[in-house]
């Protein structure tokens, strides 16, 4: 069947983040809401569908995971990644962040070093920071990629590496080989790779992600990915997430730890809606994949012709891109300002996925949105630019 993507939805009065909270923080009200990392497409019918029978029941009690929940993921994993798994290996979070915290708790220390490699997304700044840990930064090149020779000295010394595979705000998909560095590096040091997969299943053909267990065997002994079906099939509202784990020893301490506060319990929707995800997905996904494909083009095509001062870097995999501002010669803050008081948009401000002013000179825009919507934003865009 042929699914709506074109339809513009009105969220606000939800209690979306994304539109219901402007004010709070732009002050205005008045934006086209281009951050946060949900779809404005509507939520994968089948999930919804789910969600609806479940609710013809009367009693909303506690729930168990189904063996079925299991199934559902294990069948996705296979079929899509060619990783086999076993229940055991598969830990339910209420979120890759949440679940992020829970690792960095369970299998670190305070003042423990951390690694991240900026500008990569903020929260697992947030993380290391909130949670005393000390935060050592291994840069992205100028062309997003690893810089391997850094990564090496950076890294000794740490307890842990959070990795954001595929990569966000960049949208690289990191080549076999550079996962396979990062892997014989860290097993080398006895630094644990802590793998954030949330953007796997919105890669583009030709690029396939490649899980990080899957990558070398000691990637596989040496890792705790995670995984979720909640932005490709705009669900996070639903919050599920699942770690991988198949070192027994690992997966014993997370196992044992999450059950100490029962981190590891879901609400009555979790199982049912991930479920129904990794069940039914596959043809929704692929043309939710095409349609934001073709929103990037757009993209490109119409910052070269109109915007010719910002460059848009093309995606591997998911619906963010990365805005390159620097040839407006604006500073960050003169940029907000077009953005936001002359365009009227609110997209994420680039400052925030750096530690040292890697992230300067950029913004992050969500093109999961109807094309009339972001044809009318980049108009905004342009017209505002005209006029500075």
């Amino acid at each position: 069947m042929n699914y709506d993507f074109d339809t513009v939805i009105d969220r606000r009065g939800t209690s979306s983040i994304k539109y219901d909270c402007l004010t709070d923080i732009w002050g205005r009200d008045d934006l086209t809401p281009l951050w946060v990392a949900d779809m404005d497409f509507p939520t994968a019918p089948f999930v919804r569908e789910a969600i609806s029978k479940r609710l013809q029941h009367p009693i909303l009690g506690y729930t168990t995971k189904p063996a079925s929940y299991y199934q559902a993921i294990i069948g996705w994993l296979d079929n899509r990644y060619g990783l086999s798994a076993d229940p055991v290996n598969i830990h339910y979070t209420s979120g890759i962040v949440p679940g992020l915290g829970l690792a960095i708790n369970c299998f670190t220390k305070p003042d423990d070093k951390i690694l991240v490699q900026p500008p990569v997304y903020h929260p697992f700044m947030w993380l290391i920071q909130r949670n005393h840990r000390t935060m050592v930064t291994n840069p992205l090149t100028p062309d997003m990629r690893m810089d391997l020779d850094d990564f090496q000295q950076k890294v000794r010394g740490c307890k842990a590496f959070i990795l954001c595979n595929p990569h966000n705000p960049g949208g690289v998909v990191w080549t076999h080989e550079e996962l396979d560095t990062v892997a014989r590096i860290c097993h080398d040091e006895g630094v644990l790779v802590l793998s954030d997969e949330i953007h796997a299943d919105l890669t583009f053909p030709p690029r396939h992600h490649v899980p990080f267990a899957c990558i070398s065997p000691q990637a596989y002994d040496n890792s705790v990915s995670f995984m979720s079906p909640s932005k490709a099939f705009n669900m996070p509202g639903i919050a599920a997430s699942h770690a991988l784990i198949f070192n027994p020893q690992l997966e014993r301490q997370f196992r044992n730890y999450i059950a100490t506060c029962e981190y590891d319990n879901g609400h009555v929707f979790s199982f049912t809606a991930v479920e129904a995800a990794y069940t039914h997905g596959t043809e929704w996904l692929d043309q939710c994949l095409a349609y934001i494909n073709g929103n990037i083009d757009f993209v490109v095509d119409f910052l070269t012709n109109h915007c010719p001062g910002i460059k848009a870097r093309r995606p591997e995999a998911s619906f963010l891109v990365w805005l390159d501002c620097r040839g407006l010669n604006l500073s960050q803050p003169d940029i907000n300002h077009l953005f936001v008081d002359k365009a009227h948009l609110a997209l994420n401000d680039g400052s925030m996925f750096g530690a040292d002013g890697e992230g300067d000179g950029f913004m992050r825009l969500n093109v999961a949105c109807p094309r009339a919507v972001l044809q009318q934003a980049l108009t905004q865009l342009a017209e505002a630019i005209a006029q500075s």
